[in-house]
């Protein structure tokens, strides 16, 4: 059987935490439980909240910190979506994008299938090759003390930036954003650019 990690830190409540004091911030959120996550917190329409995709929600966020350097980009994923789109680790630390934040939710599950050991309940550092690729800011978060101390640098520091939070391995209830990939993406833009710019 695999291995419990070690924290005591309950997903909803980092995300409650970090969504808090994001101001202005644009949010993309990974498949499955970080989506859902977000949309249990709050139902903004500067989230970009992804189904399907595995694997992209880092290099969505990449693009979009790109496309809007003015704006602080924040990517909460897990730690099975970044680990299937690793290389977006090394392209974010080459692009060198200073408002661009990721934060995995690390259960080291695979949540969406069964609850399956992932490769960071093994072997793999997400926040050692993030460092390695060239991130400004790495860190690991096992406790709450550690995540208060990483939330300003999620929101305010020169990234690009990676936060590995462990938390603990729970299957919450679901709150499912809507499932129409068309309606997200028209109100994330008509909300980013407004009505007018949305539709030309």
């Amino acid at each position: 059987m695999a291995r419990e990690p070690d924290t005591q830190l309950a997903r909803r409540d980092v995300v409650r935490d970090i969504l808090a004091g994001r101001g202005g911030a644009l949010v993309i959120g990974g498949l499955g439980s970080p989506a859902w996550d977000c949309a249990a917190v709050e139902n903004n329409p500067l989230d970009f909240l992804l189904w399907g995709a595995m694997g992209n929600a880092a290099s969505i966020g990449l693009g979009l910190a790109q496309a809007q350097p003015e704006r602080r980009v924040l990517v909460i994923t897990g730690d099975g979506d970044l680990t299937m789109g690793l290389g977006s680790l090394a392209a974010i630390g080459s692009a060198g994008v200073a408002n661009l934040a990721i934060v995995v939710l690390d259960n080291e599950r695979y949540g969406e299938t069964g609850m399956q050991p992932s490769h960071t309940a093994q072997h793999l550092d997400l926040a050692g090759v993030a460092e390695s690729c060239g991130f400004a800011e790495t860190r690991l978060v096992n406790d709450q003390a550690g995540l208060d101390v990483a939330l300003p640098i999620i929101h305010q520091a020169p990234g690009p930036v990676a936060i590995i939070v462990k938390i603990k391995a729970e299957d919450l209830p679901r709150v499912l954003p809507p499932r129409d990939g068309a309606f997200l993406k028209d109100r994330f833009r008509a909300a980013l650019l407004g009505e007018e710019q949305a539709q030309a």
